[in-house]
């Protein structure tokens, strides 16, 4: 780990020198690069270089216990240095841990109604507005690109791209099913009825991410249904492309024009098969752990949502708060944040266990 931490040290002071060149500030391009690289670089530097300069004052602490005269300071001095020495260690340790080069991307976010009829459609909406509110508390943006409701404001699935800044860094925690225990309103005994939604978070796939070949699509046409007016009902503008290899099928109707559903449809197809190749890349590495957080596997519940004790609780962390309300109002933050933390405990228990002790 540390000739790692010193190599990175050097190519840190390497891109520093550099960035006095004139060519390079000439260079819009190349400096926009190597700013963003020493902007990356500077944390994990600063905590390498204060970690060393603890370590040479903890050798001369030690040296200082031979001093009767100095023997009490240095023990404080010593207490102290080697607390913020861990400490360090731990913090160097998060750094270290690969960035997810996903996360700055924009989220291809799909909630379905899963077991539990018209209760889980109902509750794939609530799901879908604390989701939008969340979005528009972060500043982001959020296109619907295909929306199929049930009647009385539920949702059998919508599909919607969230455009913003690490939209999928805060996201990709919720994928997984979501298991709600409420009374329905149509339930005249008071029973508590369990139901699910699936939601998945898939970061938005660019053409150079994926590359279709459109000899493998097969896409048809064929008129809308649903409200729109006559031209939507009339017109082949709704349209449905077959990804022949994998099987997928993404269908896309909302809009009146062929082109733009067509667009769409390709923009959802699109980040699915890059799920699929993020997936296979993930198998390819061996990780043994399967966790909801790492993986984000979809077939197991992550969080229940239970209205009559104002509780939400997450299964993979083992963790409980008890504002339901505020939390389907868009107030997530912390539960996301949670999820944060336990990832990186995780990764760094994995850090932990392969590197070599501290000193």
């Amino acid at each position: 780990m540390f000739d790692k931490l010193a190599a990175v040290e050097r190519k840190y002071d390497q891109l520093m020198a550099q960035m006095a060149d004139p060519a390079l500030q000439s260079d819009a391009t190349a400096f926009r690069s190597h700013s963003k690289a020493l902007s990356e670089m500077q944390p994990l530097v600063e905590h390498f270089r204060r970690y060393k300069e603890v370590v040479s004052q903890i050798t001369a602490a030690e040296e200082l216990l031979q001093d009767a005269d100095m023997r009490d300071l240095a023990q404080d001095e010593l207490a102290s240095l080697t607390t913020e020495r861990d400490t360090l260690l731990n913090e160097i340790r998060l750094l270290l841990i690969p960035k997810d080069p996903n996360d700055e991307k924009n989220v291809m976010l799909e909630i379905r109604a899963g077991t539990g009829g018209d209760e889980a459609a109902l509750f794939a909406g609530d799901l879908f507005r604390m989701y939008s509110r969340y979005a528009e508390r972060q500043g982001w943006k959020m296109d619907v690109l295909n929306l199929s409701e049930t009647g009385g404001g539920g949702i059998k699935e919508v599909i919607a791209l969230v455009e913003g800044r690490n939209a999928y860094s805060r996201l990709k925690y919720e994928s997984g099913v979501h298991r709600v225990q409420r009374v329905p309103t149509t339930e005249a005994s008071g029973r508590i009825h369990t139901s699910t939604a699936t939601v998945a978070v898939l970061p938005e796939a660019e053409e150079v991410d994926v590359q279709i070949d459109p000899k493998e699509l097969r896409i048809d046409t064929f008129c809308s249904s649903g409200p729109g007016g006559q031209s939507v009902n009339t017109t082949y503008s709704a349209v449905r492309i077959t990804h022949l290899p994998t099987g997928l099928v993404v269908s896309q109707q909302d809009e009146k024009s062929q082109i733009k559903n067509r667009a769409k449809a390709m923009k959802v197809l699109r980040s699915r098969l890059y799920e699929i190749e993020m997936r296979r890349q993930q198998e390819a590495i061996a990780k043994d752990r399967r966790t909801q957080v790492g993986t984000g596997e979809r077939s197991e519940k992550i969080r229940t949502y239970n209205f009559r004790e104002n509780r939400i609780t997450d299964h993979r962390f083992h963790y409980t708060m008890h504002q339901l309300t505020n939390a389907l109002d868009g107030d997530i933050g912390d539960l996301i944040e949670q999820a944060v933390a336990h990832e990186q405990a995780e990764k760094l228990k994995e850090s932990t266990e392969s590197a070599p002790a501290a000193g």
